[in-house]
């Protein structure tokens, strides 16, 4: 395998990354924290015997830094054959991104959303290859509210946030499918499992309770960050799962997401009001699925 692949991570476990490094496949770690990153690389090239792995940064709360990555990408790398948009933050205070947005949907969403935009024609020029957005199946019961996404004027609630988030990765995962629909390039969203990571750190301050419980025999339930990346391995380097684009994943096979992960119309409006809220020009968007 000589793919190379980008994963937004922040460079503490890079499990996929780690296994893919094993299949000899150059892999870019696009993170925030360039520290815990390079010592992240380190340990997956001491391991793998694989040293083709790169760090550069990538701050998912900034447009601007997502640009500057995936300018900087397209001028000195030669391919992309995988795109795994996997980086995000679980219910955290109510902050806002140097943009002016909510943090979860900054990071969760149009971050990524904006970094795929930018990297497509690469994507093309290589097809066939794979987007994969780790969602999660926080999306059941989420509501992507278009009069306040950013919670201006509704209470700010972290978890109504957080499934507003996941639940916009699942639609423009399944938009971007339609999108780029006989390009070669397929998409595939993914509830990795209820993994033991630093991603609760904001839930456990605020509910000591549920840091007690986590730390309590039901962490047993929970998947290791090893066992969580598997799903996201499995659509990222399977074979034949190129008709299963725009599909929803969990333990590594196709599962039914929730019906508003199902809403076409929904995904259309995402689509065209996060292009609108990042700034993506005309030239850079694929053709609307209305018009395949």
């Amino acid at each position: 395998m000589s793919h190379t692949v980008i994963g937004t991570s922040s460079g503490k476990r890079c499990f996929f990354g780690r296994f893919l490094c094993v299949l000899g496949a150059r892999v870019v770690m696009a993170c925030r924290d360039l520290t815990r990153a390079e010592k992240a690389a380190t340990e997956i090239r001491n391991s793998t015997g694989n040293g083709n792995v790169v760090v550069r940064h990538l701050d998912l709360a900034s447009l601007y830094s997502v640009r500057q990555f995936a300018k900087d990408y397209v001028a000195s790398e030669e391919r992309l054959d995988i795109l795994i948009n996997n980086a995000g933050v679980m219910m955290c205070p109510k902050w806002l991104t140097e943009d002016g947005y909510e943090t979860q949907l900054a990071v969760n969403h149009l971050g990524h959303f904006l970094l795929t935009n930018l990297l497509l024609d690469k994507l093309k020029s290589c097809a066939p290859s794979r987007v994969v957005n780790v969602s999660s199946i926080a999306h059941r019961g989420g509501k992507i509210h278009f009069d306040d996404l950013c919670f201006d004027k509704m209470p700010y609630n972290s978890l109504v946030s957080y499934q507003q988030s996941k639940l916009a990765n699942v639609l423009f995962s399944r938009e971007l499918a339609h999108r780029l629909k006989g390009t070669g390039v397929t998409s595939y969203s993914l509830h990795p499992g209820v993994i033991r990571t630093e991603l609760s750190r904001h839930v456990e301050s605020w509910f000591p309770l549920l840091r007690a419980l986590l730390l309590a025999p039901s962490i047993l339930l929970m998947k290791t960050p090893r066992e969580g990346a598997q799903t996201s391995i499995y659509c990222a380097v399977t074979k034949g799962l190129e008709e299963k684009s725009g599909c929803y994943f969990s333990d590594c096979a196709v599962k039914e997401p929730a019906p508003e992960g199902k809403d076409d119309q929904v995904a259309l409006r995402l689509w065209e009001v996060s292009a609108r809220l990042v700034g993506l020009t005309e030239e850079n968007r694929p053709t609307a699925s209305s018009q395949i």
